[in-house]
């Protein structure tokens, strides 16, 4: 019995620093900020980025309080295991994207809380080089015009060879992914690098010279 009541002294309360908290409240609203502007710039996600990116700051804090008020009590911290059992969310994370952020959002607001700022602080700005080097890499294909180039027509509309010594014109690259032949239809899925937006709108009208048929470019990511 005296063990454990040992143990559960080394888990009492302690008065916590005024002057520490708003310290690492402060660390912890710049470091969040800089995450969601990082994150609203080179984030690849399809939804409400500038949304999403307020939430970030609001999970950062929120945990950093959380492990404050609880890091140094035992009582506490079972609490909160009881508490965060009972919460469910209700909206489904559409892109694996979105939860890495959530998880850098959430280890800002623990590291913080323990009052762990040189860790912390290393290893968020360590992600965020690392989040902004590969950013501005991906933007950069990206600008390239990666594309796919999907066309259709009727049987014997369709003469691959032409239109591939066509697309080379314009292309950096071309690459064909799929050929589909038919009686009555005949379909060219190609994998096409355009350096240029000019590049592409030749190509385009290079193309509807060729003769009847369909062709459409769709994005490749």
């Amino acid at each position: 019995m005296n063990e454990f009541n040992d143990l559960l002294s080394q888990f009492n309360t302690e008065n916590i620093s005024i002057v520490d908290f708003l310290i690492n409240l402060l660390l912890t609203l710049i470091t969040a900020y800089l995450l969601s502007f990082v994150y609203s710039r080179y984030g690849a996600s399809l939804s409400n980025r500038n949304k999403l990116a307020q939430t970030l700051v609001l999970l950062s804090i929120t945990t950093m309080i959380i492990i404050t008020i609880v890091k140094s009590s035992l009582a506490l911290s079972l609490g909160l295991v009881g508490a965060l059992s009972i919460v469910r969310f209700r909206t489904a994370i559409k892109e694996p994207e979105e939860l890495a952020y959530f998880f850098i959002a959430i280890s800002i607001g623990l590291g913080f809380g323990a009052d762990q700022k040189t860790i912390t602080l290393v290893g968020v700005l360590f992600v965020l080089l690392f989040v902004i080097i590969t950013g501005a890499s991906n933007k950069k294909k990206h600008a390239q015009q990666n594309l796919i180039l999907s066309i259709a027509g009727g049987s014997g509309k369709v003469n691959e060879t032409e239109i591939i010594n066509t697309l080379k014109e314009f292309c950096s690259q071309v690459d064909i992914k799929r050929i589909d032949q038919s009686n009555e239809m005949a379909e060219l899925s190609l994998n096409v690098e355009f350096k240029t937006v000019e590049g592409l709108i030749q190509a385009k009208e290079a193309l509807s010279k060729l003769g009847e048929m369909e062709f459409s470019f769709i994005e490749r990511h």
